[in-house]
């Protein structure tokens, strides 16, 4: 089998990303293959992954779920463009893993055509290496007002002569209305590379829904390649923490006599929230991101996440009186974690000349460290021990550094060779470290410190469960979903064909 799909969206969070790790789970199964690729995505929820050579580079991180679906270990290939907004209106550009500036709208276009040649070269030599290449798009191929510029949606699909299936989603409402006017907006030559529809996280009686299904056909002249079902289970990794509602997965039962409660600071410029997958994943515990001071009042323990913008997301925090409740949550002797941004915020000091280039700022004062801003960034696989010996693994995505640490302050995290990382001082703990809660013994151990000083003598770990194999369970269910509701003969044969000929035109259409 040869060939190639882009999944495109009739909106962003419509499951691009899972219909497209689902097609690479099920492709990878049969023996294909195969490998995801994004041309552009726009993400503070990214991964590291290191090259040959050791030097490591950033990537979307549901491109690293998808090549964990595919069976190989993400590279900065299948994701060459990653944009990480700062702010409204401007990003830091992410080039084949390493940041190469800023931008903003106004500056945007001069930077495209470098961007453009690297997509169409990245994706060229992935699919002179492997059968099928599945690409995921951004946002909407309706958004016209930006179709002049695009390379990640029909831009990439014209100038790769790939077929095209768009995916909506039926939870938000007016699913039909949303697939029909996407392929309406779209000009001739667009209209031409779109072969169906795929309807998302249905609920109920298919057979209700049949009816819309054939119409949408005659309307169309294109098929809905299946319906996926609503499922419980879908959550980990997460594109965009919007995804997220305010309780974080699906909480299992304790395996002790008590909870532990878990209260996220949903920052605005919040990156790497799949950090408290891992905890929402640990029976017994219960996640929830919040923007209420209130809400931290009776939590177990505060995590301040990490964030793009460390100085501006700590000023949100001071004006929205969280700053005091976390403050307050510390004083009276509770857990409190910084991670990475979270964890510059509870420094004394914040010196910042690179993101938000406000200069010296007061942090939180919680910890007895200050934090320089470096103009390189970071990004790094490292590993060690915590609690006496237990092994962790993270990854690091940060410009902020500890330039100053009181003598005396113990590390959170022990390096090979003696020196440390993070830094815990009684019930409040900082680590640089993405990812950490990812190794089983590291998250036990954290988790019954913190159940100790919360005073939840009554919460228990589960020595059994491994986050590694929900993962793979998570990967295994999408496949499962994709081969039991979808015509996958019908995908094969586009996969391998391109899009049929003679698709009808579906006025108005917009201008060519």
């Amino acid at each position: 089998m040869t060939g190639g799909l882009l999944v495109a969206g009739t909106t962003s969070d419509a499951g691009k990303s899972v219909l497209t790790a689902g097609i690479c789970r099920w492709l990878h199964r049969r023996g294909v293959k195969v490998a995801p690729f994004k041309a552009q995505n726009m993400s503070n929820n990214s991964a590291v992954v290191v090259d040959e050579s050791g030097r490591g580079g950033e990537i979307g991180r549901a491109q690293a779920m998808q090549a964990a679906a595919c069976g190989l270990a993400p590279s900065v290939r299948f994701n060459p463009v990653l944009l990480k907004p700062g702010s409204d209106r401007s990003s830091q550009v992410v080039l084949l893993g390493r940041p190469v500036g800023q931008v903003d709208a106004a500056n945007f276009g001069a930077m495209r055509d470098r961007l453009r040649e690297a997509v169409s070269d990245t994706l060229a030599g992935l699919r002179a290496e492997y059968d099928v290449v599945i690409c995921e798009g951004a946002g909407s191929p309706a958004e016209i007002n930006l179709r002049a510029g695009d390379l990640v949606n029909m831009g990439l699909a014209r100038a790769a002569g790939l077929p095209v299936v768009v995916v909506g989603d039926i939870d938000r409402g007016g699913v039909f209305a949303a697939l029909y006017g996407t392929l309406a907006l779209l000009d001739e030559a667009d209209q031409a590379l779109v072969a169906g529809f795929v309807v998302n996280k249905f609920r109920g009686d298919r057979a209700l829904l049949q009816p819309g299904l054939d119409a949408l056909r005659r309307l169309t002249g294109r098929p809905a390649y299946g319906v996926l079902p609503w499922h419980v289970d879908l959550w980990l990794d997460a594109e965009d923490s919007l995804a997220y509602g305010r309780l974080l997965g699906r909480p299992a039962p304790p395996r002790g006599s008590e909870w532990l409660r878990v209260a996220v600071v949903r920052l605005p410029r919040i990156s790497n929230a799949t950090d408290a997958e891992a905890l929402a994943a640990e029976p017994g515990v219960r996640v929830r991101l919040t923007v209420e001071p209130a809400e931290l009042a009776d939590a177990d323990l505060v995590v301040l996440p990490g964030t793009k913008s460390t100085v501006d997301d700590l000023a949100w925090c001071r004006e929205t009186g969280l700053a005091e409740a976390v403050v307050a949550h510390a004083g009276a002797g509770r857990p409190l974690l910084g991670i990475c941004g979270g964890y510059q915020m509870l420094a004394e000091r914040i010196h910042d000349d690179v993101e938000s280039r406000r200069g010296t700022v007061r942090g939180l004062g919680l910890l007895p460290v200050d934090i320089g801003f470096a103009a390189e960034k970071t990004l790094a696989r490292p590993a060690g021990t915590a609690f006496d010996g237990v092994p962790v693994r993270g990854y690091e995505i940060h410009h902020g550094q500890v330039s100053r640490s009181a003598p005396d302050l113990p590390p959170l995290i022990r390096l090979p060779g003696g020196a440390g990382e993070g830094a815990r001082a009684g019930n409040i703990f900082g680590t640089h470290w993405h990812g950490a809660f990812e190794s089983d013994g590291f998250r036990r151990a954290f988790l019954g410190e913190v159940a100790r000083l919360a005073g939840r003598h009554g919460f228990r770990v589960a020595p059994d469960f491994a986050f590694a194999a929900l993962r793979e369970r998570t990967l295994d269910l999408l496949g499962d979903l994709v081969e039991e509701h979808l015509d996958t003969g019908a995908l094969w044969r586009l996969i391998e064909r391109g899009a049929p000929a003679g698709l009808p035109f579906v006025p108005p259409g917009a201008p060519s």
